[in-house]
C-alpha cells in the first residue's frame, strides 16, 4: 500500500480523503491556499504546504507549486479529489512522469473521455447506446455552455450562442447537438477499473434533482431502475470502461428516458464523483481506500461478484446559497451544528469560526442518509435537515426540506425538470 500521500484538493474532499487515508496509516499532506488556512482539512493532514493566493490558477491549479508540495514532504502518491485538477490528463502525466503514484485513471483514459465528442463515438463503437439531445460545448462542464432548442430556428440561434460561449470561457468553440428529451431522468453508474484489469460496476445513482442543470441531490438505488435494467446499465458501463482500459474509480452518466426505460450515454467522468457516498452507502464499499489500493497494485477488499445494493441512501449537498435564486452566499460561519444518529453522515469542509470565500464552489457539506429502505431514508433526511443548524452564510437547508416534501419527489416518479416545477 502507498505510505504517504498528497491530496491535491480542498474542504470536505480533502478532509474525506485524508480521512481514510488516515484509518489505513497513510501518511497525509495538505495543500492550501491563503484562504483556506483555517480549514479543519489543514489542521487534520499530517502535514500541510500553503501553495499560494486564493486564486485558483496560484494555488489548487498550480502544477508547479503542487509537485514541489509533494517533493519537499516525501509524498509518494497524489489523490485529486474531484475538480480542480482531477481530469487533467497532462497533470496526471506530469505526476507519473516525476516518479509518483498518480490515484486516478490512466491519463490515455482521461484524454480518450475528456473530449465529449470523441466519447461519444468511442462509445457508440463499443456497443453503448447513445443518441442526441441538447446543443452542448463539447469542452464544457458542470452544467455550462448547454441550451435546449425545440425547432431549427432555434437550433440555429442557441448553436451559435453555445459555440460563442465554449470560444470564450473554454477557449474550444466545438459543439456537438444531441436530441432533447421532454422528461428525461440522470442516471449514472459508478464504475472501479481493478489492478487486474477487469472494471466491475458497483450500481446506480439518481441524479434528476438539479438547478442550472447542476446536481443538489442524489439517492441510490434510483426509484426508477429495476433490477433489470440495473443490469443494463452495468453491463453498458462496464463495456464503456473496458474501451478505454479503465483503471481506478469513475462514473458512466446516462439519459433514461422513463417513458420507453432506454437509456443514453451522456458522459464519463473520469475521477470520484461528488455524490460517491451513497454509493458507499448501499455497497458496504469504501471508495476512496478502493482507489488507493487500484493505485498501489492490490486487489478489491470486496468480491466483485457478490455486489448487491442493500437498503437506500440520500445524499444532499449544502451548499452557501440562496435558496430560492440558487446565488452565491458566501460568509463567515458563527454557528455549525452537524446532525447525527442512525445513519446520518456528514462530510463537511467548513466548521463554525470558518469563513465560505467566494473564491471556490459554495458546496460547505454534504448530508448523506441511508435506511433499510427509501421511506425511512427520506424520514432520516428530513429529521437531519431539521438539526442541521447553520448561521452566517446563507444556505440551501430550507430548500431541500421543500424538496423532501414534495410530493413528486417521494412519489419516486419524478425527473430533471422537479426544481424548474417547484419554483414555477
Amino acid at each position: 500500500m502507498i505510505g504517504s500521500l498528497l491530496v491535491a484538493n480542498r474542504g470536505e474532499i480533502a478532509r474525506r480523503v485524508i480521512r481514510t487515508a488516515k484509518r489505513l496509516g497513510i501518511r497525509t499532506v495538505a495543500v492550501y491556499s491563503e484562504a483556506d488556512a483555517g480549514l479543519p482539512f489543514v489542521a487534520e493532514a499530517d502535514e500541510a504546504v500553503l501553495l499560494g493566493p486564493a486564486n485558483p490558477a496560484q494555488s489548487y491549479r498550480n502544477v508547479e507549486a503542487i509537485l514541489s508540495a509533494a517533493k519537499a514532504t516525501g509524498a509518494q502518491a497524489i489523490h485529486p479529489g474531484y475538480g480542480f485538477l482531477s481530469e487533467n490528463a497532462d497533470f496526471a502525466r506530469t505526476v507519473v512522469e516525476h516518479g509518483l503514484v498518480w490515484v486516478g485513471p490512466d491519463p490515455a483514459a482521461i484524454d480518450a473521455m475528456g473530449d465529449k465528442i470523441n466519447a461519444r463515438n468511442l462509445m457508440a463503437a463499443a456497443g453503448v447506446p447513445v443518441a442526441p439531445v441538447m446543443v452542448k460545448a463539447a469542452a464544457g462542464g458542470g452544467g455550462m455552455g448547454m441550451a435546449a432548442a425545440a425547432d431549427e430556428a432555434a437550433l440555429r440561434v442557441e448553436y451559435d450562442k453555445v459555440r460563442g460561449f465554449a470560444e470564450r470561457m473554454f477557449g474550444d468553440g466545438s459543439v456537438l447537438i444531441e436530441r432533447y428529451f421532454p422528461r428525461v431522468r440522470h442516471i449514472e453508474v459508478q464504475i472501479l477499473g481493478l489492478a487486474d484489469g477487469r472494471v466491475v460496476a458497483l450500481g446506480e445513482r439518481e441524479c434528476s434533482v438539479q438547478r442550472r442543470n447542476q446536481k443538489v441531490l442524489e439517492e441510490s438505488p434510483s426509484p426508477a431502475v429495476s433490477p433489470q435494467l440495473r443490469a443494463r446499465l452495468c453491463a453498458a458501463a462496464v463495456r464503456a470502461g473496458e474501451a478505454v482500459g479503465y483503471r481506478n474509480a469513475g462514473t458512466v452518466e446516462c439519459l433514461l428516458d422513463p417513458a420507453t426505460g432506454e437509456f443514453f450515454f451522456l458522459e464519463m467522468n473520469t475521477r470520484l464523483q461528488v455524490e460517491h457516498p451513497i454509493t458507499e452507502s448501499v455497497y458496504g464499499v469504501d471508495l476512496v481506500e478502493e482507489q488507493l489500493r487500484v493505485a498501489s497494485g492490490l486487489p478489491p477488499t470486496f468480491d466483485p461478484a457478490a455486489l448487491a445494493p442493500q437498503g437506500h441512501a440520500i445524499e444532499l449537498r449544502i451548499n452557501a446559497e440562496d435558496p430560492k435564486r440558487f446565488l452565491p452566499g458566501p460568509g463567515a460561519i458563527s454557528t455549525w451544528v452537524e446532525p447525527a444518529g442512525e445513519g446520518i453522515r456528514v462530510d463537511s469542509g467548513y466548521a463554525a469560526g470558518t469563513t465560505v470565500t467566494p473564491n471556490y464552489d459554495s458546496l460547505m457539506a454534504k448530508l448523506i442518509v441511508s435506511g433499510p429502505d427509501r421511506a425511512t431514508a427520506i424520514e432520516r433526511a428530513r429529521a437531519a435537515v431539521a438539526a442541521f443548524q447553520i448561521a452566517g452564510p446563507k444556505q440551501n437547508l430550507p430548500f431541500f426540506a421543500e424538496v423532501l416534501d414534495n410530493p413528486e419527489f417521494v412519489s419516486g416518479d419524478y425527473d430533471t425538470g422537479i426544481v424548474g416545477r417547484m419554483r414555477a
